[in-house]
């Protein structure tokens, strides 16, 4: 099995991902090793209540914000590789007839792994660059004895090596669960349905418009979870990053802001390109039978718009709690901390902002559909 260098760019997706979640984790992971240390310097009350609530801070963050951009990659990672299976399945199905074994297959997947540790990799290094500052930031007003920055070899193991060899080991399992398919049924160019369909009841009579829209939606969970992912970063992100001003710093506020818009463009741009790629030949039918391009993007592309608002109502929804909690639990005992309250004005701008942004790309991608050319789909099939 040969994976190209196309497919290859393919999972820049979980790279990028792994990049933010291990510059976010590394900072504050870093920075905890390097505070506890100091912990015997503490004298004053006010002063160890500081100390827990940055303790409690690097712990919040790196299991909240770190354990979900990490579980998002792993779903994504599932996720390209059920896609080269389903791609590629083809050569998969001869290379079994031929007799090679579903591990011996499988175990060539592990490079999927390395996808990760190109993203956690740069991650890493970014954190180190940005880290001088980020000290300084946490203990501006000197409330804290002077923290000395440390390289720890662990934080490098627990978020460079050690996930590296954990997705390898997934991509190699996952991969493995999926060659379990008959060679037949690989070799097939459409996989038969389940014969245990629900049976419509006869009065039903759904618009093929709207009953196509339904199945996109049902055929493609994963890039579901992926809108919903993408409009929940931008949301919770931009709203996240107003109010650092006020609680944390500007720095701060910029860096949520751009991890967020990274993450939110990177996950929306990867489900809606495999929407379209995957559904060319149903655009190219459409189009034979009149229907227009507006037709065609309402089908496959409308059924996303109420999932990407669910997803940017949860983000508002996350970042408050969030907030709230770190404001009025962990530093709750710690003097002259801003009260935070949800800013509205701050909500309908973010909100004003991801309409557009989500309808730009949804009219973009109305162009792209526009342009697939209905000789060359036919001409491959």
């Amino acid at each position: 099995m040969v994976i190209s260098i196309k497919d290859a760019i393919k999972l820049i997706g979980i790279s990028i991902i792994a990049c933010c979640a291990v510059l976010v984790c590394t900072m504050f992971l870093n920075f905890y090793f390097d505070i506890v240390q100091i912990e015997d310097k503490i004298f004053s009350e006010q002063t160890q209540i500081f100390y827990h609530a940055q303790v409690s801070t690097a712990q919040v963050v790196c299991f909240i914000s770190g354990g979900c951009l990490l579980i998002t990659s792993a779903i994504m990672l599932l996720f390209y590789i059920k896609h080269y299976i389903d791609t590629h399945k083809k050569e998969l199905g001869i290379l079994k007839a031929l007799g090679y074994s579903k591990f011996k297959i499988a175990k060539n997947f592990w490079i999927f792994g390395i996808s990760f540790f190109l993203g956690s990799a740069i991650g890493f290094f970014l954190a180190f660059l940005f880290m001088p500052t980020f000290y300084k930031m946490q203990n501006k007003d000197n409330i804290l004895p002077e923290i000395t920055m440390q390289f720890h070899p662990i934080v490098f193991f627990y978020f460079v090596i050690l996930p590296t060899i954990a997705f390898s080991i997934l991509a190699v399992c996952y991969s493995f669960f999926k060659l379990k398919k008959p060679v037949l049924m690989l070799l097939k160019d459409n996989i038969q349905i389940s014969s245990k369909l629900k049976k419509q009841e006869d009065n039903e009579d759904i618009p093929f418009i709207d009953d196509l829209k339904r199945n996109t939606l049902k055929s493609k969970k994963i890039l579901v979870f992926f809108i919903l992912f993408a409009s929940f970063c931008f949301s919770s992100m931009t709203q996240m990053a107003a109010s650092m001003k006020d609680l944390s710093s500007i720095m701060m506020g910029i860096m949520i802001l751009v991890i967020g818009i990274i993450l939110a463009c990177t996950t929306l741009f990867l489900a809606i390109t495999t929407v379209i790629k995957g559904n060319t030949k149903t655009i190219s039918i459409m189009r034979i039978f009149g229907y227009s391009q507006k037709e065609c993007c309402k089908a496959l592309l409308g059924g996303y718009r109420p999932i990407s608002y669910i997803g940017f109502a949860l983000g508002t929804i996350y970042q408050y709690i969030l907030l709230r909690i770190m404001v009025d639990i962990v530093f709750k005992d710690i003097d002259n901390v801003p009260i935070y309250q949800f800013d509205f004005p701050v909500m309908f701008l973010s909100l004003i902002f991801f309409i557009v942004v989500y309808e730009f790309v949804m009219y973009y991608y109305s162009e792209r559909i526009k342009k697939i050319s209905v000789k060359e789909i036919m001409m491959e099939s």
